[in-house]
């Protein structure tokens, strides 16, 4: 039985208590007077749903009608910000829930912890879960000895964990920012994220720790994709060798590695709405969450437009979940700190038009 801590953390959509909360920062905690004010705080669409710690990448799944969010925990671990992403030191997962948005949030306490990973040596960044046949499963992305990101698995018979870790990551994993989409008795797993995420090392099929014959830097090749593959029967491994989700434009031709409004940077997302697939992911150095639609789960991926506007950060990183009817966008900024890696998770309201499209959200007023 894992050790419920804080039965009850916050009400969503309430900041006003934040400038009570003073734990120790090196714990994950928010640091005294990283408070918003009331007056700053209507700047903002919505407000932190879990004050008081630091989340953020929130996965958000619901088993046995009830939200669960898996999203990382930031502490501030006293690294120096780099362009690859060390400062972001991320060292255990803790699991929320709550029976629905503006509800208030259950905090599980720690669900898996970097000591208690064998093959991980740091960084654990933002996960994602799964469940199947009533076991739990949470996939997470680490350095391993080699300093090279790799996708591990953690297993539980309860979706707030706590999770033991497989011995070893997944074979054949690299990069980062697994999620998991369900498509009927299937699931999937997509990934990859670029820079710090590495994917542009794995641009031949094999690591290159120089990432050559990739885009970047290279505005006129056709831009890296996320990987997608089937998930073995017992979810601990892939069915299939990974392959691109090729993201096109309306012509039908490959994004660009200079259409940086609109390529894949990291943080893919995919859900089904009227049996229409959609892929939602950040474009990062543009700074927003976009989305293109296919047909089928493997694409490939038409561009579509843009889900939500730049938030107050570098970027972000979404997932979109459907509760009581609507559906809804979880995501983080940087509300309670106004540090780039010290982020807080917000959800607001997703809505489509009749014809599919998803209407663009501002999360700033």
């Amino acid at each position: 039985m894992p050790m419920i801590k804080s039965a009850v953390v916050a009400a969503a959509f309430t900041s006003l208590g934040l400038a009570a909360c003073a734990t120790d920062s090196a714990s994950g905690g928010a640091a005294s007077g990283s408070a918003t004010s009331p007056a700053s705080a209507s700047r903002y669409l919505s407000q932190p749903i879990i004050p008081g710690m630091y989340t953020a990448d929130p996965s958000a799944h619901v088993f046995n009608n009830r939200i669960y969010l898996y999203p990382s925990h930031d502490i501030d671990a006293g690294v120096p910000d780099d362009d690859q992403g060390s400062h972001f030191a991320m060292r255990d997962y803790r699991v929320f829930s709550m029976d629905r948005v503006g509800a208030p949030i259950t905090d599980h306490g720690v669900a898996l912890d970097l000591k208690d990973v064998p093959w991980a040596a740091r960084q654990l960044w933002a996960p994602d879960a799964a469940e199947k046949n009533g076991k739990y499963f949470l996939y997470f992305p680490a350095k391993d000895r080699q300093d090279i990101f790799r996708i591990g698995v953690a297993v539980s018979d309860r979706p707030e964990g706590p999770f033991k870790a497989e011995p070893t990551p997944i074979p054949g994993s690299f990069s980062i920012d697994p999620a998991i989409f369900r498509d009927g008795n299937e699931h999937y797993m997509v990934f990859g994220g670029i820079w710090g995420g590495q994917l542009q090392r794995w641009a031949t099929g094999q690591w290159n720790p120089n990432g050559s014959n990739s885009d970047l830097g290279q505005p006129d090749r056709p831009a890296l994709t996320p990987k997608f593959a089937k998930m073995s029967a017992d979810m601990l491994t892939f069915a299939e060798t990974p392959r691109d989700l090729v993201i096109v434009d309306e012509a039908g031709q490959p994004l660009k590695g200079g259409d940086t409004s609109r390529r894949f940077f990291e943080g893919a997302w995919m859900h089904k709405h009227n049996g229409l697939y959609y892929l939602s992911y950040s474009t990062g150095e543009t700074h927003r969450i976009v989305y293109a639609t296919s047909q089928t789960p493997y694409g490939p991926f038409t561009y579509r437009g843009v889900v939500l506007e730049p938030v107050q950060g570098w970027t972000t990183h979404h997932s979109i979940v459907q509760h009581e009817g609507k559906w809804w966008l979880f995501y983080h900024d940087t509300q309670m700190s106004g540090k780039t890696h010290l982020r807080n998770v917000k959800v607001t309201e997703l809505r489509y038009n009749s014809d599919g499209t998803i209407q663009t959200i501002n999360p700033m007023r």
